[in-house]
């Protein structure tokens, strides 16, 4: 028969934590700061930065196991807060805090324990996210997609204003509309040159010529153009001063079309696309910062 115990104050036991019992010669100070040992642990992997998930396990040891599998490097999952047992709605609460600071960052990874039907209410209320799984591997494959979901949207919104940095140079004999809209042929020398991109001729007193509207390689659309490709480029005016740009009179040949970038769009940049540009790319932007004397 297994024994049982009974003593004040075991509901707040935290599950998988060991039992202590002390004895007439013992000193509990000392049998306190071991008990405080398991916790002081966990409690080390949250990060300071006060930015990141909320994890909820259902004993000691799976919380641990957790919190080790989000610190990998392939994993990398900041942690802000922890609990054990089911997800309540305070578990709830404290996730929420993330909202106003890192928004992806509101969500409950919760393993292998149930969650409330209030806390399930409040999170659908509040905007927190939760994930539950009985596996590591399956939680952390479910908040991946979010995040990736997450970060698809943002780009999406900020696509507009995403500056890609691209230096482009007019292909002789390839001028086929010189006028609004003006259609060349064009060499990219470095960066990538993306549909929607404003450009200006620095060359030429940094004048605004108008946006990219189309590109066309071997006669086929695309969205964007690398370094080292030959392409036809539509450039189109953004408003009647860019529309009365014309090529011969305004820039000539030998002038480099330069992907207009600005502070907001470098900061978009880094914030929503920096896996999107290679280290050289990255190079071109430091590059364009200090053509356009950006602080």
């Amino acid at each position: 028969m297994m024994p049982s115990f009974s003593t004040m104050g075991l509901e707040h036991a935290i599950a998988g934590t060991s039992l202590y019992v002390v004895g007439p010669d013992d000193d509990v100070e000392d049998i306190k700061e071991a008990a405080m040992e398991d916790m002081r642990s966990v409690m080390s992997r949250i990060d300071r930065s006060g930015e990141g998930v909320y994890v909820q396990a259902s004993t000691l040891g799976s919380l641990e196991a957790l919190l080790e599998f989000l610190k990998t490097d392939e994993v990398r999952i900041p942690v802000s807060g922890i609990g054990i047992g089911p997800v309540h709605k305070k578990d709830v609460m404290k996730a929420s805090v993330m909202l106003e600071k890192k928004k992806e960052y509101a969500t409950i990874l919760a393993f292998d324990v149930k969650v409330t039907q209030e806390a399930r209410e409040l999170a659908d209320e509040a905007g927190v996210k939760i994930f539950m799984a009985d596996i590591i591997y399956h939680l952390f494959d479910q908040f991946k997609a979010y995040i990736d979901n997450l970060k698809e949207e943002k780009k999406k919104e900020v696509a507009e204003e995403a500056v890609f940095p691209c230096v482009l140079k007019i292909v002789p004999n390839c001028v086929f509309n010189k006028k609004d809209p003006i259609v060349v042929g064009a060499d990219v020398l470095e960066g990538i040159a993306r549909v929607g991109t404003p450009i200006c001729i620095p060359q030429r007193e940094f004048i605004d010529i108008g946006r990219i509207a189309s590109i066309e390689n071997n006669h086929r659309p695309v969205d964007f153009a690398k370094k080292g490709q030959r392409v036809a480029i539509k450039i189109v005016g953004s408003n009647p001063e860019e529309q009365q740009k014309m090529f011969g009179r305004h820039f000539e040949i030998e002038d480099e079309l330069v992907s207009k970038v600005s502070r907001r769009s470098i900061d978009i940049l880094k914030a929503n696309f920096r896996n999107d540009l290679s280290v050289e790319d990255w190079r071109l932007v430091v590059k364009l910062k200090t053509l356009f004397k950006i602080q």
